[in-house]
């Protein structure tokens, strides 16, 4: 902890602190005390249990995904305050645990938008590497009825898997660009020169280029 604070930047956590993350360290620096400690399970846990995001995001790093039990993982998503904290886990932790899928189930259908937003981002994952068995039309009527009104995490991860759809799923491209002009989710967000932009359709349309032209 105390090694932490002293990669505290003031510069840093004014940035982070914009969108919602109370912490000022470099991620570069914090990737690379956790390739020094690496896989320290019960560490990560102790890291974890301080509530502090800095000490949070290690653990996530240097922790074993597949040796937590579905209900930890549960109560880490409840427990995860800040945006950052919430994606790695999801990303680095959930995706590669066996109770994934239960969890994507669970949490798409929970109350909580935050909560949701985890189901919805697992989704995204499933569309994009493994979706047989998953009713794609289904995902999009939900994506249809649900997403402009949502409220900004869950209206994200929505959006994600709805350009996910449209972006690999050809049948359903058509669709997943109307939807997406329809609802108008995103279309004023502000890119960066070189990036592409979050809009569905602009999304959809970007990538099945670059893939076609590879």
């Amino acid at each position: 902890m105390a090694e932490l604070a002293g990669l505290e930047d003031p510069k840093i956590r004014e940035v982070n602190e914009r969108h919602g993350d109370d912490h000022g360290v470099n991620l570069s620096k914090l990737r690379a005390v956790a390739k020094r400690l690496k896989t320290q399970q019960e560490l990560a846990c102790r890291l974890w249990e301080t509530g502090d995001t800095a000490a949070r995001l290690l653990a996530l790093l240097i922790c074993r995904p597949k040796a937590f039990e579905r209900d930890e993982l549960d109560v880490m998503l409840r427990q995860a305050r800040t945006p950052k904290v919430h994606d790695w886990l999801v990303n680095y932790v959930v995706k590669k645990n066996p109770h994934s899928e239960e969890l994507r189930l669970a949490w798409t259908a929970d109350p909580d938008p935050v909560v949701a937003s985890a189901g919805w981002a697992l989704t995204a994952e499933r569309v994009a590497k493994k979706p047989e068995g998953l009713d794609l039309p289904g995902l999009l009527d939900t994506i249809e009825a649900e997403m402009k009104d949502a409220p900004d995490r869950l209206q994200w991860a929505m959006n994600n898997c709805l350009a996910q759809i449209g972006i690999d799923h050809a049948e359903h491209r058509a669709r997943a660009i109307d939807i997406g002009e329809r609802l108008e989710v995103l279309k004023d967000y502000p890119t960066s020169p070189g990036c592409t932009s979050p809009f569905a359709p602009i999304w959809i349309n970007e990538i099945v280029r670059r893939k076609h032209a590879e």
